[in-house]
């Protein structure tokens, strides 16, 4: 079968690998879309230290069953499906807590195993979604919208709150689609005026450019002096990460996605004076596909806004490497592996 392959850093290519069957308890899918991740062009770029080379990439997926592995009664060949990209040990103390999305032992598709970049695809019953009413596209979407909705779900967003959401790349957007399909207000804030139409789209109200307007001021103006109920940051980078904390109303929740690229440096002041919750979010729960599953199924989601270009396997590489050359110009890349 043909496969994307990350050889080494800066190396990208479409390589052969042997088809995989489908063990017990199993199914093969044919592998019908996947999205590139920030996580994968990292992996391209040698930024990512949970990677080995050679690696092929991809976590978000969209698939139809090809075949069953023995002991599989609950899914059937021609059904369309997606896939939670995390593992899990079930012992250690995230797992004893239900929280499965941090496990300590968790490996996701294409950064520490092998990803889905490939036409074929062998995967467990346990990891398996679907829905009839969503088409291999929005499949393939629902994975990055998690971890913004599981962000949401961890700063307890209600529908009388007010969000800040810091970073309008597809993280991000899916941190302002789940605090608005929440019911909440919702305010993007980005250094880009590129970004605001497609922020809108998605459930904002309002947009702030940090980069040309007085963020604190523009915040105490649209929050009518008191700052958001909730900031999400989806950036990883200091000066955002303080942001969150500095523009936060009193007794309000911070939740980090970004990981941060450097140290961070804080007046704690504010941790104390205001009764902070402070809280980082990682990966995404089965609710929260889930979540996304039924926010998406509403048919209101700007599919054409957020995915920014589709293309076929053999472009694979070089659409990786146009990426790797202009980030601010992609907000998602999707293969479509049946062109």
């Amino acid at each position: 079968m043909k496969a994307i392959e990350i050889t080494e850093p800066s190396v990208v290519k479409l390589v052969e690998r042997p088809k995989p069957t489908a063990s017990p308890g199993h199914v093969l899918l044919k592998v019908n879309r996947v999205g590139y991740c920030g996580s994968d062009l990292a992996a391209f770029r040698g930024h990512n230290p949970l990677v080995t080379y050679p690696r092929v990439p991809g976590h978000e997926v969209s698939a139809t069953i090809e075949a069953v592995g023995d002991g599989v009664t609950d899914w059937s060949v021609g059904q369309e499906v997606l896939v939670i990209p995390y593992s899990n040990c079930g012992e250690c103390s995230a797992c004893r807590k239900d929280r499965f999305n941090c496990c300590k032992r968790n490996e996701t598709l294409g950064v520490q195993r092998e990803g889905a970049l490939a036409e074929y695809f062998v995967a467990p019953t346990e990891k398996l979604l679907a829905s009839d009413n969503l088409t291999l596209q929005e499949l393939a979407l629902v994975e990055p919208l998690t971890v913004g909705f599981h962000a949401v779900a961890r700063a307890h967003v209600e529908k009388e709150h007010i969000v800040g959401v810091i970073g309008c790349g597809a993280i991000g957007l899916g941190a302002i689609a789940g605090a608005a399909f929440r019911g909440a207000r919702v305010i993007a804030i980005d250094v880009e005026d590129s970004k605001k139409e497609v922020a809108i789209a998605c459930g904002a109200t309002d947009f702030v450019n940090s980069r040309t307007e007085n963020v604190h001021d523009r915040l105490i103006e649209l929050t009518d002096g008191h700052g958001p109920d909730a900031m999400i940051e989806a950036v990883g980078h200091p000066m955002t990460y303080r942001m969150a904390v500095e523009e936060v109303c009193f007794a309000g929740r911070v939740v980090y996605i970004g990981w941060s690229k450097g140290p961070v440096e804080y007046d704690a002041t504010p941790f104390v004076k205001k009764e902070l919750d402070i809280c980082g979010s990682r990966n995404a729960t089965p609710q929260d596909f889930r979540d996304v599953i039924s926010m998406l199924e509403l048919k209101k989601f700007p599919l054409d806004k957020v995915i920014t270009k589709t293309i076929s396997l053999e472009e694979a590489p070089a659409a990786m490497e146009a990426w790797s050359d202009d980030p601010a110009s992609i907000c998602k890349i999707q293969i479509d592996l049946d062109r």
